[in-house]
């Protein structure tokens, strides 16, 4: 492991996209009650994306969860609603009960943009929910690593490069948070059609990361060659007509810069923090998430920036998209990944991360809690056990 006492700090954030429910578990139809930039719509009125503020650790990051979740509860229940804790939404009648997000005054252009985005997908993709995990290096950090290997280099060049091979690396290898954290293996029959009702199981462990998720319909062949020629490929797909924007891009990770989230800001300021966006919401704990799976991604990602670079040409690509679909199916005895069976392919990874942190404790715990998936249950394996329980009591109780 790289002697550099600050490997481990960091700027952590999250956001949390659960939906509004009612008494009886259904969506709600009230507008959104909040005033307050932490507490935000997403893509529907009765979505609703808890955004913590930057934070120092997980652990503070978790406390301003559990901070912002109890005072959204809070103001729901006043209403006679809650949360329904879930990836997976709860039973739809009809698409009348998801309205689009109601912006207003100078945020029309989000509803407008939200708009689009109903005329191409349709509403019930849109309801698939769950955890953004945001995360940058410390400047100190990054500062020691620049002076001790890359000298002369300008130090915001290589601060940019540094994010977008670890881009690259996130991507190649998003397969296995997916496959170690995926929670949300059945569904409502109604999101499929709306005379259907009941518990319905389709062979998936996650169905918002599998082929049935939320994905663009092609596959982004994109030029990681270096940012700029990256953010050109991606406006291409703008111009075309094939994205309304950089927003549509749906990928497992996206490459953000400080301040306003655009491709023109990317490449003026620099990349900033990365995110990944494939997390499931866990019924299982109280804020949705799991603190040892975030502290594995963190964990994964100082690991990651340590491998190879690599052309990431589009074969590979595309091949990175198959294996994230792949790790979202239940069945990990007939799941591979690159041709390898995918309990081997994680294992394969946690035995090299294991060896990279030799002689870190807690870094050791947090791998082994990740392995013991491959041997036990997978969290995805007890949700499915409990799903009468969840859907018939909603998922905003602990279970």
């Amino acid at each position: 492991m790289k002697d550099n006492s600050h490997i481990f700090d960091g700027q952590f954030g999250l956001e949390r996209e659960t939906l509004r429910v009612d008494q009886n578990g259904r969506m709600a139809q009230t507008p959104h009650p909040f005033q307050d930039d932490h507490l935000a719509r997403d893509f529907c009125e009765n979505q609703l994306e808890i955004i913590t503020p930057v934070c120092r650790s997980i652990e503070e990051m978790l406390s301003a969860l559990k901070e912002l979740d109890s005072k959204a509860r809070e103001v729901l229940s006043m209403g006679g609603e809650t949360l329904w804790l879930y990836s997976n939404p709860p039973h739809i009648d009809n698409e009348r009960e998801i309205p689009v997000a109601r912006f207003e005054g100078p945020l029309s252009s989000k509803k407008n943009y939200r708009q689009n985005l109903e005329r191409r997908y349709g509403k019930r993709l849109m309801l698939y929910s769950g955890i953004h995990f945001n995360f940058s290096f410390s400047e100190a950090y990054l500062r020691e690593l620049h002076e001790t290997q890359f000298g002369e280099e300008d130090y915001a060049a290589f601060k940019t490069n540094f994010y977008f091979c670890l881009l690259k690396q996130v991507n190649r290898y998003s397969w296995l948070i997916v496959f170690l954290t995926a929670a949300s293996p059945v569904c409502d029959a109604s999101f499929f059609s709306h005379d259907k009702e009941g518990i319905s199981f389709d062979g998936y462990a996650s169905m918002r990361n599998s082929r049935i998720g939320y994905w663009n319909q092609f596959v982004p062949e994109l030029n990681y060659t270096h940012l700029n020629a990256y953010t050109e490929s991606v406006r291409r797909y703008i111009q075309k007509g094939v994205l309304f924007s950089a927003s549509e891009l749906y990928l497992p990770v996206r490459l953000k810069p400080r301040g306003e989230n655009s491709l023109s800001s990317l490449v003026q300021n620099g990349a900033d923090h990365i995110e990944l966006r494939m997390f499931d919401l866990n019924p299982l704990e109280p804020l949705g998430i799991a603190q040892k799976d975030l502290e594995f991604a963190h964990l994964l990602l100082v690991y990651l920036t340590t491998l190879d670079d690599f052309t990431f040409t589009p074969e590979m690509q595309a091949a990175a998209i198959a294996c994230h679909k792949s790790a979202a199916r239940y069945d990990a005895a007939e799941t591979l990944i690159d041709g390898v069976p995918v309990k081997d392919a994680a294992n394969a990874v946690l035995n090299d991360m294991e060896r990279y942190f030799a002689g870190n404790e807690k870094a050791a715990g947090i791998i082994a809690y990740e392995k013991e998936k491959l041997s036990g249950r997978r969290v995805c394996e007890i949700v499915k056990e409990k799903a009468e329980e969840i859907y018939c009591r909603g998922v905003s109780r602990h279970v």
